[in-house]
C-alpha cells in the first residue's frame, strides 16, 4: 500500500471510530483509543511489525466493547470487518486485524485454547494494557466502577486472583478488587521490552496509590 493510500485509510478509520464512540463510557471512549494508539506507535518503532496492521487494530479494537453490548463479542469484529471491506483493504490484512481484535483482551487470555499470536498482536495488546495501569488505569478503573454503580471497596469481599473468563465477565466486585484481579498482574504479562519498561513505572504508581488508599481508609493518614 502506498504512503498516500495508507494515510487516507488511517484518516478514514479514525473518523469512523470517533463516530462509533461519540457516546462511549469515559474509560472506553475515543481518548482511550488515542492513548493506546500513541502507546502502540511508540512500541512498534522498536519492533519488526507491520505498522498499518498495528494502527488499524488499535483504532478498531474498542468500537463495540462487549461490556456495553450484553457480553456479545461478535459485534466489534463484525463492524471492523465490514468497515475494512468497504475501504477495500486486502483480505490478509483484514483477517490479521480481526484476529488481533478477537484475541487481545485480558478476559480472552483467561480462556484456554486460544492459539493466535503475532508480533502485531503483542504490540497492540501491550499498548492496550498499558492504558489499564498507572494513573490513567486508576482513573479508568473507578470511572467504570461508578458507571456500573459498584462499591469502591469492601473489606469483607476478597479479590479473586484466579478466575475463568465467565467468572471475570460476570464479576461485580468492588473497584479496588480489580487491582488484584487484573491491573497488578499486567506488568508481568507484557511481551515487548518497550512496554515492560513503561509498565514498571505505572505499576509502582499503583502500588503507592494502594498504600495511600488503605492508610486513608484506616484513618492513618
Amino acid at each position: 500500500m502506498s504512503a498516500d493510500k495508507n494515510e487516507t485509510l488511517i484518516t478514514a478509520t479514525t473518523a469512523f471510530v470517533k463516530a462509533q464512540l461519540c457516546d462511549a463510557e469515559g474509560g472506553h471512549d475515543w481518548f482511550h483509543v488515542e492513548r493506546v494508539y500513541n502507546n502502540a506507535m511508540r512500541i512498534a518503532n522498536h519492533e519488526n511489525v507491520d505498522h498499518t496492521i498495528v494502527a488499524l487494530a488499535v483504532l478498531l479494537h474498542d468500537i463495540a466493547d462487549p461490556k456495553f453490548h450484553d457480553g456479545d463479542e461478535s459485534i466489534g469484529p463484525r463492524k471492523a470487518r465490514e468497515f475494512l471491506t468497504r475501504q477495500e483493504v486486502d483480505t490478509d490484512t483484514i483477517e490479521h486485524v480481526i484476529n488481533i481484535i478477537e484475541h487481545m483482551s485480558f478476559k480472552n487470555s483467561l480462556e484456554k485454547g486460544t492459539s493466535f499470536e503475532s508480533p502485531e498482536l503483542f504490540v497492540v495488546r501491550d499498548a492496550d494494557r498499558l492504558d489499564a495501569i498507572g494513573a490513567i488505569g486508576i482513573a479508568r478503573c473507578f470511572n467504570f466502577g461508578g458507571f456500573k454503580n459498584r462499591a469502591i471497596y469492601d473489606p469483607e469481599i476478597s479479590a479473586k486472583t484466579e478466575m475463568t473468563k465467565t467468572e471475570y465477565k460476570n464479576s461485580n466486585a468492588p473497584s479496588i478488587n480489580h487491582f488484584y484481579e487484573k491491573l497488578l498482574l499486567l506488568k508481568d504479562e507484557m511481551h515487548t521490552e518497550t512496554a515492560r519498561r513503561m509498565a514498571e513505572d505505572r505499576h509502582r504508581f499503583m502500588q503507592v496509590y494502594l498504600d495511600q488508599f488503605y492508610a486513608e481508609w484506616d484513618g492513618k493518614r
